[in-house]
């Protein structure tokens, strides 16, 4: 970017520490669980930051907040967004950035005095985590017509709580009907999350797509009885069933190979004494895949495997889906478009799939979107220790920014190349 246009990198920052302290943890992480009274606090910081800057808000029904800055055509916006809200022991940057980013994109082209064709928008979504409320990516699924509105407001989360009366404590209910954010275009800057960027020594990752993910929570019911009376042979262990399933889910992600995964994310036992055969077990696989038929393989493999390990024990399992998406390609286009920008800033690029879910998941069947990855030190994310070092924002942030730009029709970009 030309010297003009370059980020505040330490304003960025700031803005990072800031919403870092809303909900802090020792040791540095930060737990802002969705709709939380930290989440308000969250929000009241960053809609106040967009006030500041000038952007028109609006929120919708589900609670997602965006705000926009104008452009010289009254057309549909180019949104830069993520989120907000964190796991219990989360990071300063998974979702967070890719929010704070884009405000600093909207400063520096305030204070360039630099208009834009099409208008440019930055925007948070509602409970992108599923931490609190399953399932994950509630907000902008919503808001893009993935999800119901009205079976999302009756979602009742690990507290018992309902998202649409949490909503209505919180004050962000709003009145935007589902689907009135309606975008030219999707672009999310993010970490990566895992490993692979900083292994390579890579600065930048052009995201292809999302993987499908699937999540089912497994009940499983036997008999309670004395550990020490009870004949192995006449017991009707939930435990043992529950653990086979486990080791299903492992079994499947090893057949199945690369990029299969598999993950028991819960795991508990009723009445969890050490001399009680266990009455009941309720545990959660997350299987992911790039490739839908084989995640509908695993799936099957799966919930076969546990109807037969509980019939053989005779206990019964019950089965609940708790999110499942197919996998999401990235627009074409875009993705050239983060490789052209990183080679142009001298950045080292590689293509990547996503094995996270992101927001850009849910824009990305109704217009062109696309993600940038930074790196992740240690590949860590959803730990307090969650790390990427400034260097490495400014670069995403400044191939963020120059891909927004192009798109949204900013004739600086042709005077820089010329």
């Amino acid at each position: 970017m030309a010297p003009d246009l370059r980020i505040d990198l330490d304003r960025l920052m700031g803005r990072l520490r800031a919403l870092g302290e809303i909900g802090a943890l020792p040791g540095g992480g930060v737990k802002r669980l969705a709709l939380s009274d930290a989440d308000k606090a969250g929000r009241d910081l960053v809609c106040g930051w967009m006030r500041d800057l000038g952007l028109d808000l609006t929120t919708d029904c589900i609670g997602n907040v965006w705000g926009v800055r104008r452009g010289r055509e009254d057309t549909a916006p180019v949104v830069i967004g993520s989120h907000i809200d964190t796991v219990a022991t989360g990071g300063l940057y998974d979702g967070n950035l890719g929010v704070l980013a884009g405000l600093e994109i909207v400063e520096t082209l305030n204070d360039a005095g630099i208009e834009t064709r099409r208008p440019v928008a930055v925007g948070f979504f509602t409970n992108e985590e599923g931490a609190r409320f399953a399932p994950d990516m509630m907000g902008s699924g919503v808001a893009q017509g993935a999800l119901d509105l009205d079976d999302t407001l009756a979602t009742v989360g690990i507290d018992g709580q309902r998202v649409g009366d949490e909503l209505r404590r919180i004050g962000y209910a709003g009145d935007a009907p589902p689907l009135a954010l309606k975008p030219d275009s999707f672009l999310e800057l993010h970490v990566e999350q895992g490993p692979v960027l900083e292994r390579e020594g890579i600065a930048i990752g052009a995201v292809t797509g999302v993987q499908g993910i699937s999540w089912t929570e497994f009940t499983v019911t036997g008999v309670s009885n004395h550990a020490g009376t009870t004949p192995m042979a006449m017991r009707h262990d939930a435990g043992v069933v529950a653990a086979r399933i486990a080791l299903e889910a492992r079994a499947i992600a090893d057949a199945f190979g690369p990029p299969q995964v598999a993950t028991v994310g819960a795991f508990r036992l009723e009445p969890d004494l050490v001399n009680v055969v266990p009455q009941k077990a309720v545990l959660t696989v997350d299987l992911r895949n790039t490739d839908n038929v084989r995640l509908i393989e695993a799936e099957t493999r799966l919930r076969s495997t546990a109807r037969k390990a509980a019939a053989e024990e005779g206990c019964t399992v019950e089965l609940r889906s708790l999110a499942r998406f197919d996998p999401v390609e990235f627009d074409e286009g875009l993705v050239a478009a983060i490789e052209t920008a990183a080679a142009e800033l001298g950045h080292g690029v590689r293509r990547m799939p996503s094995g996270a879910g992101h927001d850009a998941q849910m824009f990305a069947p109704n217009c062109p979107t696309a993600m940038v990855f930074v790196p992740s030190q240690d590949g860590l994310s959803h730990n307090i220790n969650e790390y990427t070092a400034p260097e490495e924002i400014r670069a995403g942030v400044d191939v963020l920014f120059r891909v927004a730009l192009a798109r949204a029709g900013a004739d600086i970009l042709a005077e820089q190349d010329q």
